[in-house]
């Protein structure tokens, strides 16, 4: 029986879909672009995205975008593992999804952010499965922020006294470079203020500015006045999920700076070596004041009036974009 002429389109877009879908399956079991057998590592907490792109910058799948497409349609329900896997030579993306997925790993890792209090850490070592025992919260500001290679089986209580080992060390090191500008009297306090710092920018490049600015204040007997010091007490260094209350802001406790003048009582979150390092050398400034520039750093200032000026900026980028 001949085709009408009129079905031959349709019998070419058949053949077309059909082109298509073997491509796009053959794909995912077709050998991939690796030359020799390669460790690959998945940081803790990364997605499917992240390390789809982390595969594709290393080589070892030609597209991202189809990784994590095909991966959604023919990938296990199980999620991606961390730690560092071998992916044998030529691995199909299908295989090193498997193996992502699976219990082949060479070496496991747990991060802890510069910045993440430590109930969170807490609850971050209680939900790796790879760990044994139980702990208590660790003292806020003890964990030094780092990746940390951890065995399976090990217990939880080890790690974090590594942890806390790291961070004695780092202190340590630093404080024996301290320079005679620090504001901070000993170790503890310097914790405690870069911790502020840690929380109060986002920007690498603005850290010392920030411990600077901060360090002015304190020597001029001029309250802080830093949001994260209002928090910690409600959430434990948490985020918030809301805006602070004026009631909040004029609460009287340890921590607020709002209401006191000073260092709080202790630490707000555990920070990273480089904030620590701000602290203990803060860039010389006059600044002040400080507010968002709303691009994750701030505008600074040396008097009040500047200060005003750079909230109304503010004011109206928050304007601008429907926050109020």
């Amino acid at each position: 029986m001949l085709l009408r002429r009129g079905c031959w389109p349709l019998v070419a877009a058949g053949l077309l879909a059909l082109a298509a879908l073997g491509w796009f399956v053959g794909g995912w079991f077709s050998g991939g672009p690796l030359k020799q057998d390669t460790a690959f590592v998945v940081p803790d907490g990364a997605s499917l995205g992240s390390v789809a792109t982390k595969l594709e910058r290393e080589g070892a799948i030609e597209s991202a975008e189809a990784f994590r497409l095909r991966a959604r349609i023919f990938g296990a329900g199980s999620s991606i593992k961390a730690g560092e896997f071998m992916l044998p030579k030529g691995a199909s993306p299908s295989r090193i999804l498997s193996i992502i997925q699976g219990d082949e790993v060479l070496r496991r890792f747990l991060t802890v952010p510069e910045g993440m209090p430590s109930i969170m850490v807490y609850e971050r070592l209680m939900a790796n499965p790879q760990l044994t025992g139980t702990i208590e919260v660790p003292v806020e500001g003890s964990i030094l922020p780092d990746t940390y290679e951890i065995q399976s089986g090990e217990s939880r209580q080890a790690v974090v006294l590594r942890m806390q080992a790291a961070m004695q060390r780092t202190l340590a090191e630093l404080w024996a470079q301290r320079s005679p500008t620090t504001v901070v009297k000993t170790p503890q306090e310097a914790i405690i203020l870069a911790g502020i710092v840690e929380k109060e920018t986002g920007k690498p490049s603005e850290r010392r500015l920030v411990a600077g600015l901060y360090s002015n204040r304190i020597r001029q007997g001029i309250m802080l006045q830093a949001d994260p010091t209002i928090i910690y007490p409600i959430t434990k260094g948490k985020p918030l999920g809301r805006r602070i209350r004026q009631s909040e802001i004029q609460a009287v406790n340890d921590y607020n700076t709002y209401t006191m003048t000073g260092l709080p009582k202790g630490p707000i979150t555990n920070p990273g070596r480089e904030s620590i390092a701000a602290v203990l050398n803060p860039r010389q400034t006059d600044v002040l004041y400080m507010v968002a520039d709303g691009t994750g750093g701030h505008m600074f200032a040396r008097t009040l009036p500047e200060h005003n000026a750079n909230v109304e900026r503010w004011y109206a980028i928050r304007r601008a974009r429907g926050d109020f």
